[in-house]
């Protein structure tokens, strides 16, 4: 654990966070945690807590963290994808090698929907691209 904490701290929540500024250096020796800002990432806004003003270097903190954020996430999204690209394939290793005519039966409507759903999306939006490039 590091000797000094930072400035701000950020409870993540689903769309955004709640942003806290920390305070360490009182009489007491105790960490305060008192709440400037309420943030949804998903439109951008951010929200003085009560009756805050807030000030540019809160402002700067907070838009520094939405921006990190907002490129975490996108990373995250593509990763989680690319992982589903590899779950396919072993699917389709196991419903090759392993699986049981049972098995088979539980999951394969459900999986030639969502597939069928998927490609469906996928062409539609590769065409999209591509006359866009024309």
């Amino acid at each position: 654990m590091t000797t000094t904490l930072p400035d701000y701290y950020f409870r993540i929540r689903e769309n955004g966070a709640l942003v806290f500024r920390i305070d360490s250096e009182n009489r007491n020796r105790r960490i305060e945690m008192d709440q400037i800002a309420i943030i949804n990432l998903r439109k951008g806004e951010v929200k003085p807590h009560g009756d805050r003003l807030l000030s540019a270097e809160d402002r700067a903190a907070i838009d520094r963290w939405m921006a990190d954020r907002s490129d975490l996430l996108a990373h995250r999204e593509v990763d989680d994808i690319l992982r589903t690209v590899d779950h396919l394939n072993l699917t389709t290793q196991w419903a090759q090698s392993r699986a049981t005519d049972a098995q088979l039966d539980d999951v394969t409507d459900a999986l030639l929907l969502a597939m069928h759903d998927l490609r469906n999306v996928l062409v539609r939006k590769k065409a999209d691209r591509l006359t866009k490039g024309n």
